[in-house]
Formats: structure tokens, C-alpha cells, sequence
């Protein structure tokens, strides 16, 4: 019917739904993953960094200790005064005239003769290491926020798998059930179609039975009361007065002539005759011809046809009461059809309400799944605007990158024109 249709039709939405959120779980899944290689190729390049740049802040921490103590000249012989050289040509945001008064310093061109309280050297020094000190700062803010919204993330991204995870789960639930319960109706249909077909079949039957009874049966009443009728008549001529005083002057030592007596019954037979002729032409029985064969004869008196008749009125109320058994019966079942059509009735009427109320379940859950759908909508676009934040902070970050490292080539070429002039030797001519 149309409530099985309508089942089908919910079955095939949801499939739909659960193939629409396994695809958005498969989604998720992969921005989770490519997102997680990013933040370790960030995190990577990020610990490279600060390793560098904490070894450098250090660097210069020891090289403006031995400056203010008057320990120059033995610094510039220590690896620290290598790495705070290089930095000071490739890194470091420095005025050129800061820069080559620096590296002089550095490459030792000012000797043992510098005299540390102009503090030119050591002010230049704290400034490169402030500003080292900052960059470094800045870069862990921004590893921290690129972290924390990695964090939030794949937060969101746990949080809406854990979402379509549970979905998916109650959809392919409901779809087994919707399965069942389909299969179920199919089966409850069929069956009480059948049911109600055997029950319609037998009730025509039962009903063109019992007219067949009721008319057989009125039938029976009027021909038996026209029976009883004629033979009550019959016993009544036979009973009677005159008959009586006839049957007297029949036997021996009566007065009456022969011929008198022969005449008088031959007329009280012939009208009993005349009686049962006319009942045995309207019904067709057996006994009655007997009774008319008896009449017949030639033995005196009606003895013999009254304990007939006696015995034929017995057998009518025999048969009388077969047949109000019978009319009992078919009343009872009549009785017992109209209660199993009512039983039949109120079944149907069940499965009907227990449809409708799965129908209004199935509305509430329609709707609740409206709700998730968008619920899971806002959680994608927020998820796309966190991507897009996260890649406009990674493009900054490459145009930083990108920047150091044009700022390390003018710094290596100043650094190998220095060379030049302080120390040839370390001096590389550019290629023609």
C-alpha cells in the first residue's frame, strides 16, 4: 500500500544521506591529514629556527659580556665570534656603517687598541641582539597561534567525524530496520489480504447457505402445517360421533343392513381418502401413500390407518427438531463469523494506528536529521574559513622565508666584498 511505498522511499533517502556523510567523513579525514602534515613541516622548520636563533642570541650575550669586561681581543678567537659574524653579514638588520664597524671589530682590524667604554660595539651588539631576541618572540606567537589553530582544528574536525561517525551509525540502522519493517508489512498485507478473502468467500457461502435453510425451512413450516392440518381433519372424520356409531353397526349382532353400513363406509373412507390425495399431491411423502394404500384395503375399521398417522405426526416432530438444530446452528455461526470479522476489523485498525505512529516518528527523526545536516553545514564553513586563515598565515610566512633569504644573498655579497679588503683570502670572485 502506501504506507509500504512510503517506507521504500524513506529507505532509498536515507542510503542517499548515508553515502552524502561517508564521503563527508572520507573529507574530513583528509584535511585532518594534510593539515597534520603541514603543522609538522612548520613545527619542524620552526625548531630548526629558534635552535639557530637562541644559539645566536646567546652568542651575542657572550660577545657583549666580554667587550664590557675588557676581554675582546680573546673572544674574537671562540666560536661565538664566528656565529655572531655570520649573522651580523647574512641576518642582521643593521645601517651599513653599523655593519662594517661590526664586522671590522669582528674580523679583529681594530686590534687590542679598542677601548671598550665608547660602548659603540656593545650598543651595536645589544641592539642586533634585541632585535634578535623580538624576531624570535614573534616567531614563537606565531608558532603558538599556528598550534592553537591546529589544535581547534582538528578539534572541530574530531568533533565532526565523531558526528558523522554517530550519523552514519543511526542511519544504517534505521536502514536496516526501515528493511525489516517493510519485509513485515509486505508479509502482514499479504496474509490479511488472504485472511480476508477466506473470510469474505465463506461468509457469501455461509450467507447463501443459510438463505437456502431459511427458505427450505419456511417451506417445511407451511407444508407441515398443511399436513398436520389434513391429518388432524383425517383423525377428526374418524374420531367423530357418527363415525364411531358406524364402526358399532359394523360389527356382529348389529342391526343394521349390510349394504347401509357398506355405504356409510365406504363414504367416510372415501373423504379420508379424498383428504390424504390432497395432502400427498402438495408433499411428496412416503407415508402418506402408505396411509392411502390403507385406506384402500378392505380391512374393517381405521385402526390401522390412525396408529399410521400416529406414527407419521411423530416423525414430523423428529424432523422438526433436526431442523431447528440446524437453524441453531446456522444462527451460531453466524455469530461466531461476525466476531472473527470483528477481531479481523480491529487488527486492521491496529497495524493502521501503529503506522501512523511510525510515520510521525519517522517525521521527528526527518527533522532531526535536518538539524545535524546543519549543524554539519556551519561546522564545514568554519572549518573552510580556518583553512583559508591557516594558508594566508602560511603564505606570509613563505613570503618571510622567501625575504630572509634575498637579505642572506646581500648579506653573503657584502660579506665577500669585506673579505676582499679585510681578508682576501676568504675572498670568492664572482663567476663571468
Amino acid at each position: 500500500g502506501s504506507e509500504v511505498q512510503a517506507k521504500i522511499e524513506r529507505k532509498a533517502q536515507t542510503e542517499a544521506d548515508l553515502k552524502t556523510h561517508e564521503a563527508s567523513r572520507a573529507e574530513a579525514e583528509e584535511t585532518m591529514a594534510t593539515a597534520t602534515a603541514l603543522r609538522e613541516k612548520e613545527a619542524s622548520e620552526f625548531a630548526k629556527m629558534k635552535s639557530e636563533s637562541e644559539t645566536n642570541i646567546a652568542a651575542v650575550g657572550k660577545a657583549v659580556a666580554a667587550i664590557e669586561k675588557g676581554a675582546g681581543g680573546s673572544f674574537l678567537q671562540t666560536s661565538a665570534a664566528s656565529m655572531v659574524r655570520s649573522f651580523a653579514m647574512e641576518r642582521a638588520t643593521l645601517d651599513d656603517a653599523s655593519r662594517q664597524e661590526l664586522l671590522a671589530f669582528l674580523s679583529g682590524a681594530q686590534g687590542e687598541g679598542y677601548a671598550p667604554a665608547s660602548g659603540e660595539i656593545t650598543g651595536i651588539l645589544k641592539s642586533m641582539g634585541d632585535q634578535m631576541s623580538k624576531d624570535l618572540s614573534d616567531s614563537t606567537d606565531s608558532e603558538t597561534a599556528a598550534t592553537t589553530n591546529y589544535e581547534a582544528l582538528m578539534a572541530a574536525k574530531k568533533k565532526e567525524l565523531a558526528t558523522l561517525q554517530g550519523q552514519i551509525e543511526v542511519e544504517m540502522e534505521r536502514i536496516g530496520q526501515l528493511g525489516m519493517e517493510v519485509a513485515e508489512f509486505e508479509n502482514d498485507i499479504e496474509d490479511t489480504k488472504q485472511a480476508l478473502a477466506a473470510d469474505e468467500a465463506f461468509r457469501a457461502e455461509l450467507e447463501t447457505s443459510c438463505k437456502t435453510k431459511s427458505g427450505e425451512w419456511e417451506a417445511i413450516k407451511t407444508t407441515r402445517a398443511e399436513e398436520l392440518v389434513a391429518l388432524s381433519e383425517t383423525i377428526k372424520v374418524l374420531n367423530s360421533d357418527d363415525a364411531l356409531d358406524l364402526f358399532k353397526k359394523t360389527l356382529p349382532g348389529s342391526s343394521a343392513s349390510f349394504m347401509q353400513v357398506q355405504v356409510t363406509v365406504a363414504s367416510q373412507k372415501a373423504r379420508a381418502l379424498a383428504l390424504i390425495h390432497a395432502a400427498a399431491k402438495m408433499h411428496k411423502r412416503p407415508e402418506l401413500d402408505l396411509i392411502a394404500l390403507a385406506l384402500q384395503g378392505k380391512a374393517p375399521g381405521f385402526g390401522k390407518v390412525i396408529t399410521m398417522i400416529d406414527e407419521m405426526i411423530v416423525n414430523l416432530k423428529t424432523e422438526q427438531s433436526g431442523d431447528e438444530s440446524k437453524k441453531l446452528y446456522c444462527d451460531a455461526q453466524f455469530v461466531e463469523y461476525e466476531d472473527k470479522q470483528k477481531v479481523e476489523e480491529q487488527s486492521i485498525a491496529d497495524s493502521a494506528k501503529a503506522i501512523e505512529q511510525m510515520e510521525g516518528a519517522i517525521v521527528t527523526l526527518a527533522a532531526e536529521i535536518k538539524a545535524l545536516n546543519e549543524g554539519i553545514t556551519a561546522l564545514d564553513k568554519s572549518v573552510v574559513e580556518a583553512t583559508e586563515q591557516r594558508k594566508e598565515q602560511n603564505e606570509e610566512f613563505k613570503a618571510l622565508m622567501q625575504a630572509d633569504s634575498a637579505a642572506k644573498e646581500v648579506l653573503g655579497w657584502a660579506k665577500n666584498r669585506l673579505n676582499k679588503f679585510y681578508n682576501p683570502k676568504l675572498y670568492v670572485a664572482p663567476p663571468k
